[in-house]
């Protein structure tokens, strides 16, 4: 892929506390609640551009993304917000915890060379259509990108990790924990050497869009609608997957508004095409125990690339479901690869949300029935107390997706289920701008 450095646009206030308050979530992951948090906590934040509040006044003169070149252009005069006197790469260091153990992600910054999903650059989930049309507003508002494509490469020799390691020593430019204890630091990468063997490293690389397929989207459309050539590149993170702290979390199902549900009838029919584990709770054994095997199981299983779901329907137990032979995906979907077939999430949502439970396509894109729940702290134990409140009818547990799979589906040609991946932690926004002109 092709890749350049470049003057980014980045926050100079006067502390490196001053400037993590100002930066953000990706846009997509931010509620009503935590969007006023950001604006309560600085005048500068970020999520006035990328997700500015609505007013009732507004119109299509004077909206949230008027307000948002009004913002950008103001602390850009204010020198609030400076650009690079020089072209550079940018390291992005990302510390954190999962399940006791602690991990470091090394990414790194620059411009990506837009072109259609193909040979270079690929896809692994489907878009919809209002994201795609809220974010091209916004740039056609502000001419410039904010928010990070995170993007995945393969590279055994970790040339980029090599250079970053080199400078996580020295004081960088954007220092902040965010809630989830996750630490972000942002390093200039500046010297000519760095910057040739990065690009000289991605000159043949593939990528996979791992989040921010609806940014890259737009920035392909809003190339094709503008003469500046700068509009041909992208703000891009890149990660590589040979490194050990590029996660996938998994993103688990909840079902409700089912017509006639009755999970015993459920489970009865599940068991003509999945073995079915049962591991019952009571006055010997915990619903945290049981739970708790469960996920065990399901580990075992993962790792043994068994197709295995587990499920709570608050009879009383949890249970394990494996695929009793993968033909029986085979079957059902002939026209898609054996690499989509083998995915937990494609057989949950083919032999059972649709074959068994009658949620299609058509019911997913309406809403209502499924809940998408990401895998983080206590969500399992929240998932059962949901179920257990009658808040809803049933709650599924996946494994993640590994990178090999999410690699080989892409390769393929094709795309997982909605919602299939939860990239952890995420890439935050307002660490560096690109204005196009």
């Amino acid at each position: 892929m092709e890749i350049k450095p470049f003057k980014a646009y980045r926050y100079r206030l006067d502390s490196v506390a001053a400037n993590s308050d100002c930066i953000a979530p990706p846009y997509d992951v931010i509620d009503a609640s935590q969007q006023q948090g950001l604006y309560d906590k600085s005048d500068y934040n970020i999520v006035r551009i990328i997700k500015g509040k609505v007013e009732s006044s507004d119109n299509g003169q004077t909206n949230r993304y008027t307000r948002a070149a009004d913002y950008l252009n103001s602390w850009i005069k204010k020198g609030i917000v400076k650009q690079d006197s020089s072209e550079n790469f940018y390291a992005y260091v990302q510390d954190f915890e999962l399940a006791g153990a602690w991990f470091q992600r090394y990414s790194f910054v620059a411009l990506g060379k837009l072109e259609p999903f193909g040979k270079t650059v690929r896809a692994h989930e489907y878009t919809l259509r209002g994201p795609k049309k809220d974010r091209l507003e916004l740039k056609k508002a502000t001419g410039s990108d904010f928010g990070l494509v995170f993007v995945m490469y393969q590279d055994e020799q970790h040339i980029a990790e090599h250079i970053i390691e080199k400078r996580i020593n020295e004081e960088p430019e954007v220092d902040f924990n965010d809630k989830m204890n996750v630490r972000h630091r942002l390093y200039i990468l500046d010297d000519h050497p760095s910057i040739d063997a990065i690009k000289k490293m991605m000159e043949n690389k593939t990528v996979i869009i791992a989040d921010g397929h609806h940014r890259y989207e737009t920035g392909v459309n809003y190339s094709e609608q503008s003469d500046d050539p700068a509009a041909k590149y992208q703000m891009m993170a890149f990660s590589n997957t040979a490194q050990k702290g590029l996660i996938v979390l998994a993103t688990h199902r909840v079902v409700n508004n089912v017509d006639g549900f009755s999970f015993k009838e459920f489970v009865d029919k599940l068991e003509e095409k999945f073995d079915i584990e049962k591991l019952s709770f009571g006055p010997k054994t915990s619903c945290r125990d049981a739970r708790h095997q469960m996920l065990d199981i399901m580990k075992v299983a993962h790792a043994k690339d068994d197709n295995t779901i587990g499920i709570y329907g608050g009879d009383g137990a949890f249970y394990v479901a494996t695929l009793k032979d993968q033909s029986l995906m085979a079957d059902a979907k002939p026209g898609m690869s054996q690499a989509w077939r083998k995915l937990d999430v494609a057989v949950l949502s083919q032999l059972v949300l649709e074959e068994i439970l009658g949620i299609d396509k058509e019911k997913l894109a309406d809403g209502g029935y499924v809940e998408y729940v990401k895998d983080s702290g206590n969500k399992a134990k929240e998932l059962v107390r949901k179920i257990d409140n009658k808040e809803a009818q049933a709650v599924f547990f996946l494994n993640p997706p590994k990178i090999k799979q999410i690699q080989d589906v892409a390769d393929s040609g094709e795309r997982m289920p909605q919602k299939s991946t939860y990239f952890y932690p995420k890439v935050y926004t307002g660490l560096t701008i690109y204005k196009l002109q």
